[in-house]
């Protein structure tokens, strides 16, 4: 029995490894968003007020991914998520600068 979980354990992804593996299926998923955005010709306030419900999914992940890395660190409940959270928000504000340099230069970013 001992041994089952160790191995379980073991096994496991560590949480440093969800955290990568999250951020780049949810990054990934933004960077489609705005390609489609910018093949739908939207405005830059159109893909800004659009950006924080796409990847609902692939953020709800890597927002649950850095809560459990913050707090095997030690890192209290509302710390984690609010370092979460930070994190979750940079990532859509970088994706928006990016939208809108991409939008004014009328070029796309490469596939």
């Amino acid at each position: 029995m001992l041994f089952t979980t160790l191995l379980l354990a073991v096994m496991a992804p560590s949480p440093t490894a969800a955290v990568d593996t999250t951020r780049v299926a949810f990054t990934k998923c933004l960077n489609t968003a705005m390609k489609k955005g910018l093949d739908d010709k939207i405005t830059a306030a159109e893909f800004e007020m659009s950006v924080k419900s796409v990847c609902e999914t692939e953020r709800a992940a890597f927002r649950t991914a850095v809560i459990a890395l913050n707090r095997s660190g030690g890192d209290s409940e509302a710390d984690a998520a609010e370092n979460a959270d930070m994190q979750v928000d940079d990532y859509h504000a970088n994706f928006v600068d990016k939208f809108k340099d991409y939008s004014e230069n009328n070029s796309r970013p490469g596939d």
